[in-house]
């Protein structure tokens, strides 16, 4: 009971911190956001005077010297592009004060709960359920906040691009249509590379061929596609029997290991990457060995790696287990295994 009591305390202190770290935060989100909407304010009045002396060139283009229509020309490239990256920068502001926001209100909700759960509290209460629901709310939002970046850096920035270019190309059509047809190949190829990192994308988010064709050829896929993209040599061996699975264990096996790819490719410091995927009757293993620099298992489990404490969490939930054999200078192994029967 003591313990009990004890174990949700200190979630209570967790949370607060927590709380008290993400009103910082926002405040400071805030701040820029205001910061930003003045600089955006300011270069889109000179972005309009830009434009209308350009206009005022392309009315006279017989007149103004081609050295003359070139500045024009190049100024109002800088304009825009300095317009666009700064609107792209407020457009990413306010989407993190939206998730913080967010964010703080679960927060502020879990602290409620965590004070009813302690006020209600029970001889024989097991573990305390706020660790596990606070771990689920930081993962996910992390998630999401990542996810946000990542569009706002990828796609969304490129098709800000896109319309800069294509304006570039309209404006060129009656003054260098050599140079118009450079900038739409130049579009083109860039449509191109943008509509590959949409389906790397999207294949993150949700990968069809897992409800289509199972754990074991969208682990595969991932993983070369995976190799491609962080530079490092991975292998994928599975034993056993290959085998179809609930929904529910292909979807959380799957994101585990895309989970400890990510964090061999962000933290160890890798070149080579071992999946071990052993598929028995009753039970399934996953095994995922780098050659990285390693760390303290006890530190990490001290620290605020999401990651591994939310695989940890749903292999105990589904009746496996879960371990970690690595030292600081002589790489990771993260082992963790599920029950197939619910």
């Amino acid at each position: 009971m003591a313990i009990d009591i004890e174990t949700s305390a200190a979630g209570e202190l967790d949370l607060q911190a927590e709380l008290e770290e993400t009103v910082r935060a926002l405040r400071e989100v805030t701040l820029m956001i205001e910061q930003s909407q003045v600089e955006v304010t300011k270069l889109s009045q000179r972005n309009a005077a830009i434009t209308t002396h350009l206009q005022q060139v392309q009315s006279q283009v017989d007149k103004v010297p081609q050295q003359e229509i070139k500045a024009a020309y190049d100024s109002a490239l800088d304009a825009q592009q300095r317009l666009f990256v700064m609107r792209g920068q407020l457009e990413k502001l306010q989407s993190e004060k939206s998730h913080l926001e967010r964010f703080k209100s679960t927060l502020e909700r879990a602290r409620n709960t965590s004070s009813g759960l302690s006020a209600s509290a029970s001889p024989g209460g097991s573990k305390n359920p706020l660790a596990s629901v606070e771990m689920l709310v930081n993962a996910q939002e992390t998630e999401r906040q990542r996810l946000s970046r990542q569009m706002h850096d990828g796609p969304a920035q490129a098709l800000s691009n896109f319309i800069l270019q294509t304006e570039i190309a309209m404006r060129l059509m009656d003054v260098d249509t050599g140079q118009a047809r450079d900038e739409l190949n130049n579009l083109k190829t860039s449509a191109m590379g943008t509509f590959q990192k949409v389906r790397n994308f999207i294949f993150e988010l949700r990968p069809m061929m897992l409800d289509d064709l199972g754990l074991v050829p969208t682990v595969r896929r991932y993983s070369d596609a995976f190799k491609e993209q962080a530079g490092l040599d991975i292998s994928v061996t599975v034993t056993g029997s290959e085998k179809r699975l609930e929904p529910y264990l292909e979807i959380m096996l799957f994101r585990a290991i895309q989970e400890l790819l990510g964090n061999a490719a962000r933290h160890s410091q890798a070149t080579l990457v071992k999946v071990i995927l052993d598929m028995g009757e009753d039970r399934i293993r996953v095994s995922v060995d780098d050659n990285g620099k390693g760390f303290d298992p006890e530190a990490v489990q001290q620290s605020s790696n999401l990651g591994l404490k939310l695989i940890k969490e749903r292999a105990e939930m589904l009746g496996g287990g879960f371990e970690t054999d690595s030292a600081p200078g002589r790489g990771a192994r993260i082992s963790f295994s599920v029950s197939t029967h619910s």
